[in-house]
């Protein structure tokens, strides 16, 4: 510290102890960001099962934030302390890497640092989920494809042949469901637009909901073809007949 006078010092101080007195306020006035009424607010149910997946969503997204910006707060109020009591010590201002001097410059900007520029502590973090290490390419574990000496049945050929039996583009899920194998299925890539099932786009009533009629579109066509409807129900099979 012996590079700097004492009255940049004194000036370094005054800026420490305003830094650590805005984080006490900040930690008290919000009660650490609303830890303790997120706490409360938990308790107060047996069960979170009857509130919407969104708002449960919402929920876990402003605790996380609130925790977060806590920890931010509380990790800059403890770096702000051991500043001063560095400052106290006689090795404040010194890089606590290389113990070269920290330019006075730097420590305006930032009081609490104790690394030079060279040495500067970076966000970031070269760890990775310990899941990466298990996760390999399909059949990564099994599939000897890539070794030119091996010809074996491996994980590959097992799907393959399992596949052949059905997956899950079965033809419960087709839109034509009269098929006789697996490789005739087809299924709708789009969603309808101004109704969900077939039978919403041709049944019709008015206002009343007394009188109901069928249009024949092409919906209800198919409707008919797929031996889903029954003609019999009509009132009158010519009525609303679209082309």
């Amino acid at each position: 510290m012996s590079h700097l006078t004492k009255h940049q010092i004194d000036l370094l101080r005054e800026k420490l102890n305003e830094q650590y007195r805005e984080a006490e306020e900040l930690l008290a006035a919000n009660d650490h960001y609303g830890m303790g009424h997120a706490a409360q607010y938990m308790t107060q149910e047996l069960s979170a099962y009857d509130n919407h997946p969104g708002d449960l969503a919402s929920e876990l997204y402003e605790r996380e934030k609130d925790i977060a910006l806590n920890e931010h707060t509380e990790l800059h109020r403890i770096a702000v302390r051991e500043a001063l009591e560095r400052m106290e010590k006689g090795s404040y201002g010194d890089c606590v890497t290389c113990g070269q001097a920290i330019p006075y410059e730097r420590l305006v900007v930032v009081p609490a640092t104790r690394f030079c520029i060279e040495h500067a502590e970076h966000d970031t973090s070269h760890r990775r989920p310990i899941e990466e290490s298990f996760l390999q390419p399909p059949f990564g574990r099994s599939s000897l494809d890539e070794r030119e000496d091996q010809t074996e049945f491996d994980g590959e050929d097992a799907w393959q042949i399992v596949s052949e039996w059905g997956t899950s583009n079965s033809p419960a899920l087709a839109e034509n469901r009269n098929m006789d194998n697996y490789n005739e299925s087809e299924f709708e890539e789009t969603d309808h637009e101004g109704y969900v099932e077939s039978i919403e786009s041709f049944l019709a009533t008015d206002i009343t909901g007394r009188y109901i009629s069928v249009v024949r579109n092409d919906e209800y066509r198919s409707y008919m073809d797929n031996l889903e409807g029954d003609h019999g129900l009509e009132s009158n099979p010519e009525e609303n007949e679209l082309s």
